[in-house]
């Protein structure tokens, strides 16, 4: 049974709690160490490696799915000479 753990951040010293379901995530995804910084440390050095700045959000395009006619958004500028397919007829054709 994972229990909740008290561990101490590395940036600020302050103590923070790696909740049993982080600890299963961190499993999942294959982690071995435990996280060394609590989340509003983590938040700041990530943004800090980004130059300070949040990403910007991505422009989508709107366009109709050349198999099933269904309006959908891509996150590029169709040219008109490939097809487009929204995301169910994509991933259904990406399986062949």
């Amino acid at each position: 049974m994972i229990e909740d753990k008290t561990l101490t951040c590395r940036e600020c010293g302050q103590e923070f709690i790696f909740s049993a379901s982080e600890q299963e995530f961190y499993a999942e995804k294959g982690f071995q160490n435990d996280p060394g910084r609590c989340l509003q440390c983590r938040q700041a050095r990530k943004q800090s490696r980004n130059g300070g700045f949040a990403r910007a959000p991505r422009t989508m395009y709107p366009t109709v799915c050349a198999e099933c006619g269904c309006e959908t958004e891509v996150p590029f500028q169709p040219s008109g000479d490939k097809p487009v397919y929204c995301r169910q007829c994509f991933d259904a054709r990406r399986q062949y």
